[in-house]
């Protein structure tokens, strides 16, 4: 055994794919891992315990705190007060401000002794920071996102991002090593706080794709094309209805299948645009599956769509999961031109389609070229093919991660000899 590790979570298993693939890297390098995660989304228990009877490392659940929301609140408002009066807000009560079961995490971190704590998301940075103190052990930190940047704006949410920082800059110069989702995230953390984060980027194995089959398109077949959207909740600030909007305006035919939970209601919203739009029988919704199936339910589509709004700094700045999902799968992608996204696809070359969500017009334009043109179309999908098996998978891209925990773990011997 290299070492223990413990990763703190405040997600569930099954929205938390990302952690997931650190924990089986790392079990699979030599390294003892205990995965502590919540309940927080009570729809995903049956796919948590699945995932849980599956994994080779230790899972450790604990329950969402029930007065959590009312802790958040009384939090908020001290936080508040001290920020009136000129005082200091504390760490524990920045973390409590900005929700979350932080004390049910800390206690079951503080319960689990590892040489290495990795923490992902605010709360789950909170709780292992002090599981580290108490065991003497390191403390890493995975930015899936900026979350200092995920306000949308108004005083709440101007307030919550103060929170968040508050913890942040007490925590985060300690970390023995940051890895962050995309290289604008990173640099992001680099600019605010002076770190150096590790970018690891939100590929999936290679495996999920082996028996992947290919879109193609039946000989003779009018000019189409098939597109698709996935995420855990369907939500409004994703693009879609601007996808929808270039849809009634495309030439050649275009179905869109989204797939998602519809628990607030945004699916019907959709629907009714599309009926609006003339085109409902065009557009379906689909319901959440298992994120081990992603790969798979997306290959027999001819474009994936990541469609990333400037809603937020940290939008601005992510890559998706979705965009190599789309690519492993020997999907082409048609991407929002977002700073980070727009950045990305110069490496994607034929296997990316950039547009503006402003210009709904240009949007169908673009789509017309691609299902207007067999040949652009099929080579649109060699290259997102070639560059999810060569380049943009969790067999590449773990080695990096490997590398920053091995660092992390040398540096802490050669201090201790």
């Amino acid at each position: 055994m290299r070492g223990t590790v413990c990763i703190v979570s405040p997600g569930n298993l099954a929205s938390s794919p990302r952690m997931l693939k650190e924990a089986d890297a790392l079990h699979g390098a030599g390294y003892e891992v205990t995965a502590v995660v919540c309940n927080y989304t009570e729809a995903l228990r049956a796919f948590d315990d699945e995932i849980a009877a599956e994994v080779p490392w230790k899972v450790v659940h604990v329950p969402r705190p029930a007065g959590e929301r009312v802790v958040s609140l009384a939090a908020g408002r001290l936080a508040r007060l001290a920020t009136a009066a000129g005082v200091p807000v504390p760490l524990a009560l920045a973390a409590w401000a900005n929700g979350g079961p932080v004390v049910t995490l800390r206690r079951a971190a503080v319960a689990t002794r590892a040489d290495l704590y990795i923490a992902h998301y605010v709360s789950g940075l909170a709780a292992a920071a002090t599981a580290a103190r108490h065991h003497g052990g390191m403390l890493g930190f995975d930015a899936e996102d900026f979350h200092s940047g995920e306000g949308t704006g108004g005083s709440d949410e101007a307030f919550r991002m103060k929170m968040i920082e508050t913890v942040e800059r007490a925590i985060l110069p300690s970390c023995a090593y940051v890895t962050a989702a995309a290289p604008l995230i990173g640099a992001a953390y680099a600019g605010r706080y002076g770190l150096a984060p590790t970018t690891v980027l939100n590929v999936f194995p290679l495996d999920m794709a082996a028996a992947v089959p290919r879109a193609v398109a039946a000989p003779g077949e009018p000019a189409q094309l098939r597109a698709y959207w996935f995420s855990q909740t369907i939500g409004l600030d994703r693009g879609l209805q601007a996808f929808l909007q270039a849809m009634s305006r495309a030439t050649c035919r275009i179905t869109l299948d989204i797939r998602g939970g519809n628990r607030w209601g945004h699916g019907d919203g959709l629907m009714s645009l599309a009926r609006d739009l003339g085109i409902a029988d065009r557009v379906k919704l689909l319901p959440v599956a298992p994120p081990e199936q992603m790969v798979a339910l997306a290959a027999p589509y001819d474009i994936g769509l990541s469609l990333e709004t400037d809603v937020s700094e940290n939008r601005r700045l992510c890559l998706t999961n979705k965009i190599f999902t789309y690519l492993l799968a020997g999907v082409p992608v048609v991407m929002s031109d977002t700073p980070a996204q727009a950045a990305l696809a110069p490496d994607l070359g034929a296997a990316a389609t950039v547009v503006s969500l402003s210009d709904p017009v240009g949007m169908a334009a673009a789509l017309d070229r691609l299902g207007g043109s067999p040949t652009a179309l099929g080579e649109a999908r060699d290259v997102a093919l070639r560059l999810g098996r060569e380049r943009y998978n969790w067999d590449v891209e773990k080695n990096i991660l490997l590398g920053a925990v091995d660092r992390a773990f040398g540096k802490r011997r050669q201090e201790a000899a």
